[in-house]
């Protein structure tokens, strides 16, 4: 009984039990409403072809408005309500009003250096059309004097994350989707417990969908109580919640503004696999040396000062570009970090990728848990193929979500036809998010080939140019391939049943 009651008492559990009873409500309400009157139910379907006619005529993603539809068509009666309701799927409006503020103080800050830029329209006109393409649409400048290691499993990342966070001095920020109690996490902690008594400033960010089955939702006034500044990234609240988008998926931790990380791996123990629940974890993770890392601190502070109490918020002018400590020695390439945000209707991640994919003149590789895209990827992929590059995609073999992984198949036959090698791997699951083309450029980050990631969520990235990491993203691809299975066409080949599945999954995955 003891353990029932436990059971019932966690937070996944109330808000699971809420969200049931908010559906209910509102299934039950208009079903009342309904029945009162025929002029009722014409209203709610005259409301939903008028928002029908409102969707075609909207600027969104085609895939998305399909979606929704043929939600409609299959619901006519409250499928415009419904639209209305958790549709739009635009950013609440109370993120944009405290963000984009913050973004534009924090541009003040961030410019771009000439330089680079003539020197890489002499040297590369399609590199220096990209780095131009993300410094103005992302608002962060590529720098020189940067270094990045590469490190291709969460194992390697955890040990120099905590080496690095030992030495910490002035200030620790950290960021993440996903933090659960645990090996990992407790390390962590125990670190920033120390750092806080030696008065260091910890501050902690994380996101409340991404923590919601793993902590408490009081979690963040225990870390406060131990002298960690902590905000909870875009609380949800049943009841009056109604979506779960825009999801700050970004994993950005620095360190006294001289060292920064990220990469795929957030704070639980199957990134390092400590706990093993769909075989071996495959993850990476960077760290940032040198002036870039001025643009990872910018990064974290735009989040921060929008949601931090007034007390707690950071002054941009105590940051400078000129006080990150200088590399021991020079080296060579182009880093830039960037952020992508769905405040805006530029698609900065999935424009990154298909850049990538359109400028590959001999092979573009990927990594990516999930593969659910929309025509204009599946498109430029398979034209890449088409005209000769090597396009290979390495994906799970063991799945963490059963019914996203069949959509992710659902895409293999029309890739595979059109040229595109695809590889699962044996082992367990790829949590890791990189791309890599042609010994030169490659971009490593948060950033999944889904819907989510491309449009919906908070991301971040690096872009790598003519560095050595490039080819360190390019030999952990060709290693991990040879655990790796290639799809075959006829493996493409399923049953009616299954196709049909995967067809109606492969409708709505927009709206998932």
């Amino acid at each position: 009984m003891r353990k029932f009651l436990k059971f019932l008492s966690q937070r996944i559990v109330i808000v699971t039990f809420l969200i049931f009873l908010q559906i209910m409500w509102f299934v039950g309400m208009f079903l009342k409403v309904t029945s009162y009157s025929q002029y009722i139910t014409a209203a709610f379907k005259i409301l939903s072809i008028l928002v029908v006619i409102y969707i075609m005529n909207r600027s969104d993603n085609p895939s998305v408005k399909l979606g929704w539809i043929v939600v409609i068509l299959l619901f006519p009666l409250f499928g415009g309500l419904l639209y209305l309701t958790i549709g739009g799927k635009q950013p609440i409006s109370y993120l944009r009003r405290k963000l984009e503020p913050m973004i534009e103080e924090s541009a003040r800050h961030l410019k771009a250096d000439p330089e680079i830029e003539q020197e890489l329209k002499e040297k590369d006109g399609s590199t220096a059309s990209q780095i131009y393409y993300l410094e103005h649409q992302s608002g962060f400048p590529a720098y020189k004097d940067s270094k990045v290691d590469y490190y291709p499993s969460g194992e390697d990342c955890f040990k120099v994350m905590a080496e690095e966070l030992r030495k910490a001095k002035e200030y620790i920020y950290l960021e993440y989707f996903i933090i659960e109690e645990g090996i990992m996490w407790n390390t962590i902690l125990d670190i920033l417990e120390e750092k806080v008594k030696e008065g260091v400033d910890v501050r902690v960010m994380y996101d409340d969908v991404g923590c919601i089955f793993n902590l408490p939702s009081h979690y963040a006034d225990f870390l406060r109580k131990k002298g960690i500044k902590c905000i909870v990234f875009n609380r949800y609240i049943p009841i009056f919640s109604t979506v779960f988008n825009n999801r700050d998926h970004r994993k950005i931790l620095v360190i006294d503004g001289d060292v920064a990380f990220t990469g795929g791996i957030n704070f639980a123990d199957e990134y390092i696999n400590e706990k093993q629940r769909f075989g071996y974890w495959k993850d990476n993770g960077v760290r940032i040396t040198g002036k870039a890392v001025y643009s990872m601190t910018q990064m974290f502070l735009q989040m921060w000062n929008a949601f931090a109490l007034e007390k707690d918020k950071l002054d941009y002018e105590k940051f400078c570009l000129e006080d990150v400590r200088p590399l021991a020695k020079e080296e060579r390439g182009i880093v830039l970090p960037y952020s992508d945000h769905p405040l805006d209707s530029e698609f900065v991640g999935e424009s990154v990728y298909i850049n990538l994919i359109n400028s590959a003149q001999k092979y573009i590789y990927f990594f990516t848990p999930y593969l659910i895209i929309d025509n204009e990827v599946v498109t430029a992929l398979i034209l890449a193929a088409k005209r000769g590059v090597d396009v290979r995609i390495i994906t799970p073999g063991i799945p963490d979500k059963k019914m996203i992984f069949l959509v992710t198949q659902s895409y293999y036959p029309q890739l595979v036809e059109g040229g595109v090698q695809i590889f699962q791997y044996r082992p367990g699951f790829v949590h890791a998010k990189c791309a890599v083309c042609d010994d030169k450029i490659a971009t490593v980050g948060t950033i999944n080939l889904d819907y989510r990631s491309l449009y919906l969520h908070f991301e971040n990235g690096l872009f790598l140019y003519n560095n050595d990491t490039v080819m360190d993203i390019k030999k952990d691809i060709l290693d991990t391939l040879e655990d790796c299975n290639r799809i075959t066409p006829e493996m493409c080949k399923k049953n009616m049943f299954f196709l049909l599945l995967q067809g109606i999954l492969r409708i709505f995955a927009p709206l998932l």
